[in-house]
């Protein structure tokens, strides 16, 4: 019995799988709809019944379901850097002669492939099976987003075995990107129920990853393109286009706009093609990489300090359009900044058709002297968020007016201020400004702050619309209307429950990110987390004067006067007191980290670069740990730059311009104190210093030049 339910499993599987490969790589429909859904429903039912049976890459997968509370992190074994870009053909032909120069006269190749705006992914297959998917992150390590990776419908789960021998295990890099179609039609959706638009196809495809529940990731449709392979030791294929051939024929979505080009001028050729005809393509695109072919010209190439010498990204300029300024709308953000936005006659540009554009602030309208019914130069800041750059003043109307900045707030008009050094007019009514207190609440649940599981941006925002929430605090007091949380639409019990869940959850998010939540001028994530550390519990962080949270590392004079003044105020001490009642985490939990030793005491650091044996943050916790502070800048006082691979020319050239020390990781662990302590990052980091080690089974890249290989 068991046997045939394990071959039925397997043979819908397999049918499954192909099927998927036909219709979304080869976009061939083997069987109708109706039928495909039976054999998934058999499958889904059968998997239900007995589920040590389902193969960990079913394609009942696609449809989500599972439920990811946080992600955890896992370092790359090659790490994922960044092409450097140009604008320039010259550029380009300077960079095909350094090749030429390079390689010695030597018959060379490029490929030139579409640069596709998505989000970095890094893919892992042993055995054909997809086990891995994880985010580029800081490019040492990233967030684990398997579960949601496995909803693209056009990345396989299983590989074909077709084309040449696949390793037992290897690495795909890609882009996973939102399809302009779907973005379009999600944007218009929110603005038919009256949501934020989201910004770009980019941004909503990272957010759509980062979504905790794998169904609702699925619902955004998102897509990949594979454009790289790497693998342990060396691969038999000997060039990245015998690569991108090879990753197709495994039944990987490879784009099939790349091409080999034999000299600069085909590569230019290429550019000159893409220029336009990459607004046809359903993916938002915003220039070329070129790459040299075969695998072993570029290890003979190899790496400046920054970049590979056998690679470079030419960008395309931003298109301008031509249209005219019909009016002015002010919306007003978070922190009270007032931002005028110009309403256009619509006009084609990068392939959309542009209605709205940002104005920036006050001075910008001033100095490009911006008036009503201008006939004014549009262009799209990386291709997606339009900008106005400038006017057709031979086109001014004779009696234009110079556009008057509004005097008061739009939606409270309260008087605007304009504070000493700042480009925007603010709005000060900060408690009861509408648009800045539904900002505040919709920041307060997002991701980096409390993460409030069934409570985003949009359900909160019409939840203040309707009087049901007011600030933070208040959204603890909707358990007690769970009863007309159900009746509202697109709710139900299932939705209010998730929501109430999530708000259980929320109280025991950490101090730091509470801190983070509440949304003070000037405290983002590190400044929250450095005043959590230090200060340990709200008690303490509140009593204290601006000139006591200035001498805390990373919190200069700006933002301690702004994080005082708030907790000085009556209203924000009410405020914390109900979320204290609530349950809210206002203290660090467990005991204070203790300190090692003092040998770094009154010595300042900077850290730069890829290091062998500990990440950055390991040697941050080291030096802080022995006395030592940690500084993001080079000045006449730092007492250390401590130099990692690849760092940046322009620290090094600093600290020699200052006569700052400049020493390796060995010679800063050489500083500690003997003993095995004194290497050894703090318990909570010890699993990723093992991880970033070397070792037999973390080797180079196929290309055998060093980590930056994975780039591409």
């Amino acid at each position: 019995m068991t046997t045939d339910l394990q071959a039925r499993i397997t043979a819908l599987t397999e049918r499954l799988h192909h099927l998927n490969y036909q219709y979304y790589q080869r976009d061939i429909s083997e069987i109708p709809d109706q039928e495909f859904d039976q054999l998934l429903a058999e499958l889904a039912e059968l998997e239900k019944q007995h589920p040590e049976l389902a193969h960990p890459n079913s394609p009942t997968q696609r449809v989500g379901g599972t439920i990811t509370k946080q992600f955890p992190t896992a370092a790359h074994r090659y790490p994922m850097l960044s092409l450097g870009n140009t604008y320039s053909e010259a550029d380009l032909r300077e960079f095909d002669e350094r090749v030429q120069k390079g390689l010695e006269g030597a018959d060379y190749a490029y490929v030139c492939e579409l640069k596709f705006d998505g989000v970095a992914m890094s893919l892992t297959y042993e055995a054909g099976q997809l086990t891995q998917g994880v985010t580029r992150g800081d490019g040492t390590r990233g967030d684990v987003v398997t579960s949601s990776v496995r909803t693209i419908k056009n990345l396989p789960l299983h590989l074909r075995t077709a084309g040449p021998a696949q390793p037992p295990e290897f690495e795909v890099r890609g882009e996973i990107f939102m399809p302009l179609p779907v973005f379009a039609e999600l944007n218009a959706e929110r603005e038919e129920n009256g949501e934020a638009l989201l910004a770009n196809p980019r941004n909503a495809a990272s957010g759509a990853l980062k979504l905790q529940d794998s169904a609702l990731v699925a619902a955004r449709r998102l897509r990949f393109y594979a454009y790289s392979f790497l693998m342990p030791g060396r691969s038999s294929l000997p060039t990245h286009s015998a690569s991108l051939e090879a990753l197709s024929a495994w039944g990987l979505p490879v784009s099939d706009t790349w091409r080999r080009c034999g000299s600069i001028a085909e590569v230019l050729d290429f550019v000159h093609e893409w220029d336009k005809k990459r607004f046809t393509l359903p993916v938002a695109t915003d220039g070329i990489v070129i790459k040299i072919d075969d695998f072993r010209q570029q290890e003979l190439l190899g790496y400046t300090a920054k970049s590979p010498r056998w690679a470079i990204a030419y960008k395309y300029p931003a298109e301008a359009g031509r249209t005219r300024l019909r009016d002015v709308q002010y919306q007003v953000g978070r922190t009270g900044a007032v931002t005028p936005v110009a309403l256009l006659d619509p006009v084609p540009l990068a392939g959309t058709v542009v209605k709205r554009a940002s104005m920036h602030n006050a001075n910008q309208i001033a100095a490009l002297d911006i008036r009503l019914n201008d006939m004014v130069f549009v262009e799209k800041g990386g291709e997606i968020i339009p900008k106005i750059t400038g006017v057709d003043f031979t086109a001014r109307p004779e009696d234009s007016q110079p556009i008057v900045y509004p005097t008061a707030c739009p939606a409270c008009n309260t008087p605007l201020i304009r504070p000493e050094g700042e480009a925007h007019f603010r709005c000060p009514n900060d408690r009861g400004c509408p648009p800045q207190r539904k900002a505040k609440l919709e920041h307060y649940v997002s991701r980096k702050a409390l993460n409030i599981d069934g409570l985003g941006a949009e359900t909160v925002g019409r939840f203040f619309d309707l009087g049901l929430v007011t600030d933070a605090a208040s959204l603890y007091d909707l358990p007690a209307k769970a009863e007309e949380l159900a009746q509202l639409d697109r709710m139900g019990e299932k939705s209010v429950q998730r929501l109430l869940a999530g708000l259980e959850q929320s109280k025991l998010v950490p101090f730091d990110q509470v801190l983070f939540g509440l949304g003070i001028r000037y405290v983002g994530e590190t400044v929250a987390e450095k005043l959590a550390n230090h200060y340990r519990t709200m008690e303490a962080l509140m009593v204290a004067t601006a000139t006591e949270l200035a001498a805390v590392p990373e919190v200069g004079g700006v933002i301690a006067e702004s994080a005082a003044a708030w907790f000085q105020e009556p209203q924000n001490q009410e405020l914390v007191a109900r979320l204290r009642a609530a349950g809210v985490q206002l203290e660090l939990t467990g005991e204070a980290p203790q300190a090692m030793s003092n040998r770094l005491e009154g010595l300042t650091f900077v850290l730069s670069g890829v290091f062998e044996l500990h990440s950055r943050d390991e040697l941050q916790a080291l030096i802080e740990a022995h006395g030592g502070k940690i500084t993001g800048s080079i000045s006449k006082k730092l007492s250390y730059l401590v130099a990692g691979d690849k760092m940046g020319p322009a620290k090094r050239e600093k600290a020699t311009g200052f006569k700052v020390p400049i020493i390796s990781e060995a010679e800063l662990l050489a500083m500690l104190p003997a003993g095995p302590e004194a290497t050894s990052a703090p318990a909570e980091t010890a699993d990723a210093a093992e991880d970033s080690a070397p070792s037999a089974s973390n080797p180079t890249p196929i290309q055998g030049t060093g980590t930056q290989t994975s780039l591409f």
